[in-house]
């Protein structure tokens, strides 16, 4: 792996890891144009996985940290704020879905669902379905907050995400915007929900890492690692005040040209 390369997959990674656009997708695709060694490609995406994990939780640090007030309020029986509470709660209901259907289904994902025209049917998919959402939203304006069973229902679609081409964040924000909650709220919850299901794949990369053969280059790694936390960190900030405004439309227009390039390149060139 070359510098150019680290910064160019770091980049791919903090800009797509956030937006509904799928990160894993983007970088399937920029893999086989690469055409990366698979030891340092392995080190990589385990790598990246922290640094956005890393972007996700220094944006987001008051609010983590009034969860972790909570939290040890309610173990020492103090008055607590119950949002805060239930909030904590749908996360980590909500973190169960992707973690049992992502050990269940891993092995299927990896050996067949990891090539370019399988992505291109996948995001092509995600925008139809985010259209589906958005006509929704608009015909039934959003009537709830998150609760235990929203935050459930959420990391169902968030299990979406372990399908190459289909997008995390967009899975989870379409998925509560689906629930009743507003588009702002949904991403609020859709990037604390990321936290841990993007730290526990970084784990269980770095796991399969030990058990690889070949040499890292680890100083280039670390370098595409740099790019992929402040590029995810201007990327929230951006999306969380775009949202505010805006509809994913945007981002249905992009999977569908995308993914339409990506078939016939696929299809028509190799």
């Amino acid at each position: 792996m070359e510098w150019l390369d680290a910064v160019i997959l770091g980049l791919v990674q903090g800009v797509t890891e956030f937006l509904p656009v799928s990160s894993t997708g983007h970088l399937v695709l920029v893999h086989e144009w690469l055409m990366l060694d698979q030891t340092n490609a392995l080190a990589f995406d385990a790598i990246l996985h922290f640094a956005t994990t890393a972007a996700v939780i220094v944006y987001f640090w008051s609010d983590i940290w009034n969860l972790l007030q909570a939290v040890l309020r309610k173990l020492g029986r103090l008055p607590v704020n119950q949002k805060d509470i239930t909030l904590f709660n749908a996360l980590v209901v909500g973190t169960i879905p992707a973690v049992v259907i992502g050990l269940a289904l891993q092995g299927l994902v990896q050996e067949h669902l990891r090539n370019s025209l399988f992505v291109a049917g996948a995001l092509f998919f995600a925008s139809m379905f985010f259209l589906y959402v958005e006509w929704r939203y608009y015909l039934q304006p959003p009537h709830g907050e998150i609760n235990i069973k929203r935050g459930f229902w959420v990391g169902v679609f968030q299990a979406l995400a372990l399908i190459p081409g289909m997008s995390r964040s967009g899975s989870t924000i379409a998925g509560g915007m689906l629930l009743g909650m507003t588009r702002l709220e949904a991403t609020r919850f859709s990037f604390l929900l990321a936290i841990p299901i993007t730290l526990g794949v970084g784990i269980k990369m770095s796991i399969d890492l030990l058990d690889a053969d070949g040499v890292v280059n680890w100083s280039v790694i670390w370098l595409g690692a740099a790019v992929a936390f402040l590029t995810a960190l201007l990327v929230i900030h951006f999306f969380l005040r775009f949202i505010r405004k805006y509809t994913l439309w945007p981002f249905v227009w992009y999977g569908i040209i995308l993914a339409s390039m990506v078939a016939y390149v696929s299809v028509f060139t190799i």
